[in-house]
This record gives C-alpha cells, structure tokens and sequence, in this order.
C-alpha cells in the first residue's frame, strides 16, 4: 500500500504508517478502544485522515 510499509529495520519489521515509526496494530488498538480519527490526529499531528484510512483498508 502507498501509505503503509513494511521495512525490517522499522519495528521489527512490523507495518507501520510510512515515513513513521507508529505502528498500524497501535492505531487499530486506539480505534477499538474508542478513539474517534480526530482524538488520533490531534495526538499524533505527523499523521493524516488519509493515513487513517489506509490502515482501516489494510
């Protein structure tokens, strides 16, 4: 995906949002745990809505 990467030598090779070190098994954590997109981008600003819907597609 455009917006999601795998590289081994980020997080132990786990998906992150690219050009971050944030994790998309944390973003999807926050979202079950009731965090709306709005709580997540005013918390982590280095992401967009774009971003968050990646993963959701994911």
């Amino acid at each position: 995906m455009e917006r999601i990467e795998i590289n081994p030598k980020k997080m132990g090779g786990k998906p992150v949002i690219k050009g971050t070190r944030v994790p998309v098994y944390f973003m999807l954590e926050l979202l079950a745990n009731g965090w709306s997109f709005e709580d997540i981008l005013e918390n982590y600003p280095q992401l967009t809505r774009e971003d968050l819907n990646a993963i959701l597609k994911s």
